[in-house]
């Protein structure tokens, strides 16, 4: 597997990283917990991204894998201690989260802590930044992030506080190539994308699905008629996988699973490296001979 130095972060993370909030959500126990996380690092993942309001995510993977700690690095949320319903953006509130994923987590110390998609008016107060920069002063974790998009995620690069970036790309979520990626490349921020399969929303064919982000990716994609989605689906996710990675500035990318053999799957997939310039630039061409304004990154 591939990795990447996840800009000035010192971490060299792998390409593909694992994303908690399936297996939260879905509740899936603690044995299929560890044969899933336990084969994905066995195969040479070393990034596990998850959230305290991912339900039993934190306690899973501390359960799971808390006896491999130096085998991966480990990035978690904070903002919404009482569920993603109800944010929390004061600093005692945030402090009191991050001490808790700790011990959710098995761990002293999380690699990497993220504002969980605050406001661009939550970010300029700053009380929830200063909150991250004294978990770091504290111990609790190596670096700061802030995981969003749009605005908010244009101002917390600008603001030059965080050590890294969490947004979406995808096919179907192009707003951050233009809008994000190239400051926070100047400003040597790691960057990790999220929903780089765009929920794979175009599996369907014809029928929407009915989650919160697959609709409107399955809406977008209705009108960016890609060809390379007529093929069969493990050839379509492996090329749209391939063009979030192949994106100037992203280190890793962020696939969310309760299946086992999706690592090997989207590591086959990864293994034929980079996507040509040509296909990259078509389906770079295609989104913004169609993109509507209104096609902002998916928070």
């Amino acid at each position: 597997m591939e990795y990447r130095q996840l800009g000035n972060t010192h971490m060299n993370v792998s390409v593909l990283g694992f994303g908690g909030s399936e297996i939260g959500y879905e509740r899936i126990s603690l044995a299929a917990a560890k044969k899933l996380l336990n084969e994905a690092l066995d195969a040479g993942l070393n990034v596990i991204d998850t959230a305290e309001c991912y339900i039993t995510s934190e306690d899973l993977i501390g359960e799971a894998i808390g006896k491999r700690r130096k085998d991966y690095f480990l990035f978690t949320k904070c903002g919404h201690e009482r569920g993603w319903s109800q944010p929390d953006w004061r600093a005692e509130s945030l402090l009191r989260s991050i001490e808790r994923s700790i011990k959710r987590l098995k761990t002293d110390c999380v690699d990497l802590v993220q504002l969980h998609s605050c406001s661009e008016t939550v970010l300029r107060q700053g009380e929830a930044i200063e909150a991250l920069k004294r978990a770091r002063e504290r111990g609790h974790t190596r670096c700061i992030g802030y995981s969003g998009d749009s605005r908010a995620a244009l101002y917390a690069v600008e603001c030059g506080e965080f050590d890294t970036l969490q947004t979406s790309v995808s096919i179907a979520d192009q707003e951050a190539l233009d809008l994000l990626l190239p400051l926070a490349t100047k400003r040597k921020m790691g960057v990790i994308a999220k929903r780089p399969l765009a929920n794979i929303a175009w599996h369907n064919g014809s029928r929407p699905p009915n989650d919160t982000y697959g609709r409107p990716y399955w809406e977008r994609l209705q009108n960016l008629k890609y060809d390379f989605l007529e093929k069969s689906l493990k050839e379509s996710v492996a090329i749209a996988l391939r063009f979030t990675l192949s994106a100037p500035g992203i280190h890793t990318a962020i696939v969310g699973t309760t299946r086992p053999e999706r690592f090997t799957e989207n590591a086959t997939a990864l293994a034929a490296g980079p996507l040509t310039k040509e296909l990259f630039e078509s389906i770079r061409s295609r989104w913004r001979k169609v993109a509507k304004d209104r096609w902002a990154g998916q928070t």
